[in-house]
């Protein structure tokens, strides 16, 4: 079934709740199941399961436990070291929106974000405080919308037929936290193929930049795949260090068939005393409202660069890696990677770097070899490699 014809789909989306956030933050289109209902499979087991090909990643879950006091202190320390910066790459995209839609859109045909879940929904989060801040030089109506995107199965068309059917006539743009190797823009671009035509009913609210600019939005991109980012550098996005307790206490998604309804998601109420997720929005959201740097206007671009294929194909063949799935580039990425998966070793650009205290910690705690490769592994600060698990990979 394609996103074209699930019109049987409209429906009062204030329905759906929007996690531990606030319900004006955002809107998250996922089924919220029980996690008594879902398998907790273990890490070792997952990851045989996965390379094996038995199977998809999508299909199964680690349920998360609250995270250690010297990890808690190390997001806290992150977010003490990075909370002007995020917040002046927050107001310099909110501005950069507001500069290119600021004709197009009012209150009743706003800007629609809608983040991809979950590296994105603290990102979209703020932008959509900052777009809907009045007392800004950069307000702009927008709604935000969290929806489920997952490797190899795509965006849930679902979700999207659902948004495009309650604003057929605005500009939407997708968010994500960052980019590691451009394989979610791969993905995001696949599934938007079918309204890639002029023609097609929802063409202007996809490919408003051009026919085949694909509207993602980052705060970081290495990969050099985004249309808008605040920069292209690896660094220490403090959300990136947490994952359901940054992140509204929301799971990873889980794949459902079209058919069957939206992608699934848990919604982790053990974890509620350990959450972030409203703290850090209100922290960055703070510290944006009392910048005084001059805002700046960031460049886009309608077609992907690609500035870092050449380095995870070089790293693949020295490391005899053939599925690029078990590269995992950023710090973000990196120290996720070591929390879910089963890490063969970290490669870093420095044994020292402030902000990869954590994924250090992490690797002395589970004694993960650590490598130090320079400039060899730039513009990325850390990449965690997975180990490789049965013959076939």
């Amino acid at each position: 079934m394609t996103a074209n014809n699930q019109n049987t789909q409209i429906a009062d989306l204030s329905q759906y709740g929007s996690g531990s956030y606030l319900a004006s933050d955002v809107t998250v289109l996922l089924d919220i199941v029980d996690k008594d209902a879902i398998a907790d499979v273990p890490v070792h087991q997952k990851e045989a399961l996965i390379q094996s090909g038995q199977r998809h990643y999508s299909d199964m879950l680690t349920l998360e436990d609250a995270p250690s006091v010297m990890h808690e202190q190390l997001y806290i320390e992150a977010l003490e070291q990075g909370k002007v910066r995020a917040a002046t790459d927050i107001a310099n995209l909110a501005y950069t929106l507001q500069q290119i839609f600021q004709l197009n859109v009012n209150n009743e045909r706003p800007l629609i974000l809608v983040s991809l879940v979950r590296a994105g929904l603290p990102i979209g989060v703020l932008l959509q405080r900052a777009l809907v801040d009045a007392d800004s030089s950069y307000a702009l109506p927008s709604v935000h919308y969290g929806i489920s995107i997952i490797r190899d199965r795509g965006l849930d068309a679902i979700a999207l037929q659902m948004i495009l059917s309650r604003h057929p006539h605005s500009p939407i743009v997708f968010v994500d936290g960052w980019t590691g190797k451009g394989a979610i823009y791969k993905e995001l671009a696949r599934s938007l193929e079918a309204f890639a035509e002029p023609n097609h009913l929802n063409f202007a609210n996809i490919f408003h930049q051009g026919k085949g600019a694909i509207p993602l939005l980052t705060l970081a991109d290495p990969a050099g795949v985004a249309w808008l980012a605040a920069s292209e550098e690896d660094w220490l996005i403090p959300s990136g260090l947490l994952n359901s307790t940054v992140s509204g206490l929301i799971s990873r998604s889980l794949y459902t068939e079209p058919k069957l309804g939206l992608h699934r998601s848990v919604f982790y109420d053990n974890l509620i005393e350990a959450d972030h997720s409203l703290a850090f929005i209100d922290c960055i959201d703070t510290t944006r409202r009392t910048l005084s740097t001059p805002l700046q206007g960031l460049p886009t671009y309608k077609q992907p660069r690609y500035q870092t294929a050449d380095l995870i194909e070089t790293l693949a063949a020295d490391y005899a890696i053939s599925n690029r799935n078990r590269i995992k580039p950023t710090i973000a990425e990196a120290t996720r990677a070591i929390l879910r998966r089963d890490p063969e070793c970290i490669l870093l650009a420095s044994a020292e770097h402030p902000d990869t205290i954590l994924l250090r910690h992490l690797c002395a705690q589970r004694h993960i070899p650590i490598r130090v490769l320079g400039d060899k592994i730039l513009p990325y600060q850390a990449i965690t490699l997975i180990k490789r698990r049965g013959a076939d990979e």
